[in-house]
C-alpha cells in the first residue's frame, strides 16, 4: 500500500482524525486516533516500559489497531491507532 504524509497540528491529548479520500474515483474513509500514554499511569513495580506499554495496549478498545508508536519521552509515549474496518468498508 502506498503512503501519503499529512501534517497533523500538534494538540495536547487525544486527537480523533477522520480522513476521506478518493482513489480512482472510489471513496474511502479512514479513522485514526492519537493517544498519549503517560508512564506514571503504569502500576508496575519494576517500571519496565515494554511491559507497561503492553498492558496499556492490551486493555485498549479492540475496535482500534495500533498503527504507529511514536517517540517516547521520559514522561509519555504517543500511540496512533486506526479503526478496524468492517468487511463492507474494505
Amino acid at each position: 500500500m502506498g503512503q501519503i504524509a499529512i501534517p497533523i497540528p500538534q494538540l495536547p491529548g487525544k486527537q480523533d482524525i477522520e480522513i476521506e479520500v478518493k482513489i480512482n474515483g472510489v471513496k474511502k474513509e479512514y479513522n485514526y486516533r492519537i493517544e498519549i500514554f503517560y508512564w506514571e499511569d503504569c502500576n508496575l513495580a519494576d517500571a519496565d516500559r515494554v511491559a507497561c506499554l503492553r498492558k496499556m495496549l492490551n486493555s485498549y478498545d479492540k475496535d482500534w489497531l495500533v498503527y504507529d508508536i511514536g517517540t517516547p519521552t521520559d514522561d509519555l509515549i504517543p500511540i496512533t491507532f486506526v479503526r478496524r474496518r468492517s468487511a463492507t468498508n474494505d
